[in-house]
């Protein structure tokens, strides 16, 4: 078996890669390695996003924790963030969220936090794996009165609410804003906070019916939102992803603001109110150029790390950052959650925009976008580590990389939750990085399969 574990938890097509046997066992070794030292029973929440295959997986997984001695309590349908923040506060031992993010319908996933509300360590993980592996070698299942049991709590998401709404304080009145739910996790929580904040709202693609998640909506798909926030003469639009852990947003004008420019905006204004700790942000290697450029002109230091959230964090955490996150909308306020949350990101962004009284594009400008392209390429998922193993492929991306040294970059990845290599290029020419970024990635593609 390879590794379990990706970037964002263990991913895969739902009863095909992902399935009801694999889930137990995540359960099962999960919930033991997890709550070994408690010298309580133990309990852990599990919630899942919106797809039809969440319940089905949810069951299978509690079997597990509850066949280890450990209670599950089942809170339906939450956003990713709001099962990390429901973890913390009623200090049960482990969360765990059934979801695949920003992924098609067909897949799902399963990401463990601790009993803190963080992302499980590659350590842990390893360990998790290891022992589903082994068959839970060495684990004594219970009998009787020391089985688990689960608790249906569909009352917990009002709590996520409040807590948004006091962790954020503002009036919204006056303020239209057009949200964008995913068909997601957020289609009930992001419109209560909203509106009862004053927000005159317009919500679209809030109707999940298990199989439209992500389906030319949400955070991947912005083309609807910019058209609808123009259209109404919106102040903001707003794009969540499937279970609601990222959010991008869309000007008055319908232009794009990503996630480099929501940091851009939000650590500039807190430091201005001197709450940026020890001055600085913490971005990845996938971050624009312009993020760097405007972070140096405006005193704001930045700290690097490679794709992923989890890494962001870790570096947050040795050092004592309250802000950091990537491009794609995921963005860590760690004073306030210990993980990406996309509606606190949205309160974030509509707080400076309330407190400075500035439209988002004028907040938007204080950030150039330089001009960038991502072209993924299609490999079989047990080579997408080695595409550097290929002379052809390495030589390549070496002629890439001496064109555009001094005046841009190149970035290769494989992707940590999908069978793709990510080619990125960052230049001054729109259309022929474009061109140079489409060729590699048919290159990658024609050479690896």
């Amino acid at each position: 078996m390879g590794r379990l574990f990706g970037t964002d938890g263990v991913r895969g097509v739902a009863g095909s890669e992902l399935t009801i046997e694999l889930a137990k066992s995540l359960g099962q070794a999960g919930a033991y390695v997890l709550t070994k030292e408690a010298s309580h029973q133990p309990t852990i929440i599990v919630g899942c996003d919106t797809r039809i295959s969440g319940t089905m997986l949810a069951s299978a997984l509690m079997s597990g924790i509850c066949s280890v001695g450990a209670n599950a309590v089942y809170v339906g349908v939450l956003p990713t963030p709001a099962i990390a923040y429901l973890t913390r506060k009623h200090k049960v031992d482990a969360g765990v969220v059934i979801s695949a993010s920003h992924n098609p319908m067909e897949f799902n996933g399963i990401k463990f936090f601790n009993g803190e509300g963080f992302k499980l360590s590659d350590a842990l993980e390893d360990e998790i794996q290891a022992l589903i592996e082994s068959d839970m070698k060495g684990v004594n299942l219970p009998t009787g009165a020391e089985i688990g049991k689960i608790d249906y709590r569909f009352d917990l998401g009002r709590e996520y609410v409040d807590f948004l709404k006091q962790t954020v304080p503002m009036d919204l009145s006056g303020l239209k804003i057009v949200i964008d739910c995913a068909e997601g996790a957020s289609y009930r929580t992001s419109v209560a906070c909203l509106s009862e904040m004053g927000a005159e709202l317009i919500t679209i693609h809030n109707n999940p019916d298990g199989t439209n998640i992500n389906s030319n909506c949400g955070s991947t798909h912005m083309d609807e939102l910019k058209a609808r926030v123009v259209a109404e003469n919106a102040a903001v639009g707003l794009a969540f992803d499937g279970d609601a852990d990222r959010m991008l947003a869309v000007d008055e004008k319908g232009h794009l603001v990503d996630g480099d420019q929501v940091m851009a905006i939000c650590s500039k204004h807190m430091k201005d109110k001197g709450t940026l700790k020890k001055n600085t942000c913490v971005v990845t290697v996938m971050t624009n150029l312009g993020f760097t450029l405007m972070a140096k002109e405006q005193g704001i230091n930045v700290e690097s790390t490679k794709v992923g959230d989890r890494y962001v964090l870790e570096n947050m955490l040795a050092n004592g950052y309250n802000i950091g996150g990537e491009q794609s909308g995921h963005v860590i306020f760690l004073d306030d959650n210990t993980t990406g949350d996309g509606l606190l990101s949205a309160l974030h962004l509509l707080r400076v925009m309330v407190e400075t009284g500035e439209s988002l594009s004028s907040l938007a400008s204080i950030m150039e976008v330089l001009p960038q392209a991502l072209v993924n390429a299609k490999v079989p998922n047990h080579k997408k580590e080695s595409y550097m193993e290929y002379p052809e492929i390495a030589q390549a991306i070496e002629k890439l990389e001496q064109k555009f040294a001094g005046e841009g970059r190149v970035l290769i990845r494989p992707s940590g939750t999908e069978p793709l290599v990510r080619v990125m290029i960052e230049g001054k020419n729109q259309a022929e990085i474009d061109a140079d970024a489409k060729a590699l990635a048919e290159l990658i593609t024609k050479t690896m399969l």
